[in-house]
């Protein structure tokens, strides 16, 4: 025959805690208060998100601006450097043919 003394009452009775515990946070998590709290937590999440995209789309704009800015320094560096290479080649055209000039001048003489 089955004695109730000798049944080891932990188990059983943290189940039934538990499936009391479960009953009512579910019927917590359910209730209108649970729901408005739901509903503010979620308008704020949406408030952040707009904040967080204008905040996105400002650096964006100013990353395109920076882009142009850089694209528009290097530009004019190369033209520069383009200018000074034009130069150099110049003067060492101008430098052999009066070395040319020298050596012919030698020779004739």
């Amino acid at each position: 025959m089955l004695n109730l003394k000798d049944i080891n009452w932990k188990k059983p009775g943290l189940f039934a805690a538990g499936v009391a515990f479960g009953t009512a946070g579910i019927k917590i998590l359910t209730s209108d208060d649970a729901k408005k709290l739901y509903t503010n937590c979620t308008a704020a999440v949406l408030r952040a998100k707009s904040c967080v995209m204008k905040t996105a789309i400002s650096v964006q704009e100013n990353a395109g601006d920076i882009l142009a800015e850089a694209k528009q320094i290097n530009e004019d560096r190369a033209a520069e450097a383009e200018v000074v290479d034009d130069y150099c080649e110049v003067a060492e055209e101008t430098e052999e043919a009066a070395e040319t000039a020298e050596a012919e001048a030698a020779t004739e003489a």
